[in-house]
């Protein structure tokens, strides 16, 4: 503790020499207080703080970004470079190459160094930017790099002509990097692009999610590249190199080779896929519509023949460098060419599902083959409130008496409206009703995921008298399940779904999972009804009437020099403004070997659109496929 003394006396101050003479005679009377502990304590106070500080700033470097500054420090001594591996080739059923491979120049930034060595940093920036690389866009990409990937390289995505390449090594920039790389070759463009997709370089969370992957590997985006791209990746070389502290190579070593990946085998004719696309397209163009799908399946086997959809995309162009307008077009276009409306799009599927509700309605006694129900034209409920002004369900056209097999063929609205809920009054027509309905279209696999190895496939969707309370507040109305009961409504199915529903037909009661690899389990039975096969072929008798009778929906088609079972469909869309068509059809009825869908979005005039189309793809096969294997079989 400090003291101060001071002379006990009362009266003036002492003068100078006085008091130093008391002092030095140790005479002098003094008393001592006490300065206090806080001059102390504002230096105690900011010895701690700077001790804090220094403790807080060690910690942030060793636990908050050591990773970040170990990480640096290996990649400055040495680097584990990875070689990009060749993707495994993809072929058709008959061994045609659908994807390839080939060599071309990739430019490369070296992100270890740009971060080592700052005075390159901005060089490096103007560089990149002179190829039409903004450098907002290259800060962007180093930022997403993870703090153990600091030692790898950035793909710069642009195509290497030879303008580039004089001018990056003029500038002689160790950031940057021109090397061999590998891109993906599709032979056949947009006919095929749904079902290969394209592959491209992975992002920064295909890094995070995945640490084998290396940063200048190609990986599936969409597609089977997409599903398949474990067994198409193959597996990437790996070179130890290890520097001394002036950046100098000490040592190279190869620890492992880069393996090529296996190749796939689809299911897929080329031939077929590449007509059928064609037939679509060019019906398109003749209606002036923009949206089809078309899908061609074994139905002995659920193995796909073709899956077809415009709009396409030319999917060289996404799985390789530069393009960037085009790529910008693809991906930001209105019509959305990338979403594979197949196994995507969720479609109310009109009256495609006649057959399907006909089946129901016999097992669960309803109907039987033979009865006849009158078809106007139109169907009235009688209005508890106003008899006069009854709710009128329309018809496309008069029918008459009619019964399933012409129902089916005409596609008679009634028929199936009075089936489906029934006509109210004494001894009117019963009905399935809507609990009823919705249980047999779970069991023939509508509504559900079908497991199709392709990327992105949706359920569809099946409404409940629970789902329109919920929804709406308001209760299900007979109206409601006479609109299910012809495909209208809020009924939604995919094309691939509706396909393999409608395939029970032509297997004589077995639902096939779909596939478009050799290589996935086939034929996989996703549902069994064989006890139906009296259900079936009376429903199956229906649809062959649709090609034969002058009055059926598909009478175009009866010059075919081979049976053929086939529905229709049209479904309102946008307050009746617009039409979607379906064709569903299979041949020979004797033994199905092709079994083909065709939608067309916005048709011009309903499924009249979409029959031509169906009927020649099938007619190809038929000739192209079917007879051929005949005639070399009897050879």
């Amino acid at each position: 503790m400090v003291w101060r003394r001071f002379r006990k006396r009362e009266g003036a101050a002492p003068a100078f020499e006085e008091a130093v003479a008391e002092v030095e005679s140790h005479e002098v009377e003094t008393v001592e207080l006490p300065l206090g502990n806080r001059p102390l304590f504002y230096i105690w106070f900011v010895v701690l703080g700077l001790a804090l500080l220094f403790v807080w700033q060690i910690l942030a470097l060793g636990w908050g970004k050591g990773e970040v500054y170990a990480a640096r420090a290996r990649a400055n001594l040495e680097q584990i470079k990875k070689t990009p591996p060749l993707r495994g080739v993809i072929t058709d059923r008959f061994g045609t190459v659908l994807a390839e491979n080939s060599i071309v120049p990739y430019v490369f930034l070296e992100v270890g160094k740009f971060f080592k060595k700052e005075e390159l940093q901005q060089p490096t920036l103007d560089a990149l930017e002179l190829i039409g690389i903004p450098q907002e866009e290259v800060w962007k990409w180093i930022k997403e790099v993870d703090a153990d990937r600091v030692g790898e390289r950035i793909p710069i995505p642009i195509e290497v002509n030879d303008r580039i390449l004089v001018m990056l090594k003029g500038l002689e920039l160790p950031t940057i990097l021109v090397e061999d790389g590998v891109r993906r070759v599709y032979k056949k463009g947009k006919a095929f692009a749904h079902v290969l997709g394209y592959v491209g370089f992975p992002g920064a969370a295909d890094l995070r999610e995945d640490p084998t992957l290396s940063s200048g590997e190609l990986i599936g985006k969409d597609g089977v590249e997409r599903f398949y791209n474990k067994k198409l990746r193959g597996g990437a070389g790996l070179t130890l190199v290890k520097r001394d502290a002036w950046g100098n190579i000490l040592d190279t070593t190869e620890s492992r080779a880069p393996s090529r990946g296996e190749t796939l085998k689809l299911t897929i004719d080329a031939e077929l896929q590449s007509y059928f696309y064609e037939r679509l397209t060019k019906a398109l163009h003749s209606l002036g519509r923009k949206v089809g799908v078309g899908i061609a399946m074994d139905p002995k086997t659920g193995e796909v023949l073709a899956l077809v959809q415009e709009p396409s995309y030319d999917n060289n162009i996404l799985s390789g460098p530069g393009h960037a307008e085009e790529k910008k077009e693809i991906l930001n276009s209105s019509s959305k060419p990338l979403f594979n409306r197949a196994v995507s799009g969720a479609y109310s599927p009109g009256s495609t599902v006649k057959p399907l509700v006909g089946i129901a309605a016999l097992h669960e006694g309803v109907i039987n083959p033979a009865k006849e129900i009158f078809a106007p034209g139109y169907l009235d409920i009688p209005n508890p409130f106003d008899p006069s002004k009854p709710t009128r369900y329309n018809d496309w056209r008069y029918h008459g008496y009619v019964n399933l097999a012409k129902a089916i063929a005409y596609s008679s609205d009634v028929y199936f409206y009075e089936v489906g809920g029934g006509a109210p009054g004494p001894g009117g027509q019963k009905g399935i009703g809507i609990e009823r309905l919705r249980e047999w279209w779970k069991k023939f696999s509508l509504g559900a995921r079908t497991g199709i190895d392709l990327p992105g496939e949706v359920e569809g969707f099946l409404p409940s008298i629970e789902w329109k309370q919920k929804r709406d507040k308001k209760p299900w109305l007979l109206g409601d399940t006479y609109n299910v009961s012809i495909g209208q409504g809020d009924l939604l199915t995919t094309p691939i779904q509706l396909l393999v529903s409608l395939n029970i037909i032509a297997t004589d009661g077995k639902v096939l999972q779909p596939v478009v690899a050799m290589d996935a389990p086939h034929p996989r039975v996703l549902g069994d009804f064989s006890d139906l096969q009296w259900e079936i072929n009376e429903v199956e008798k229906g649809m062959q009437l649709a090609i034969t009778d002058p009055k059926a929906t598909i009478y175009a088609l009866k010059d075919m020099p081979f049976s053929i079972a086939a529905k229709t469909g049209s479904a309102q869309i946008y307050n009746n403004k617009k039409v979607n068509a379906f064709f569903l059809g299979y041949a020979p009825v004797e033994d199905p070997q092709l079994i083909v869908m065709v939608l067309i979005e916005d048709a011009k005039d309903g499924s009249l659109n979409t029959i031509p189309v169906g009927g020649d793809v099938l007619k190809w096969y038929y000739e192209n496929r079917i007879q051929k294997q005949e005639a070399g079989s009897m050879n």
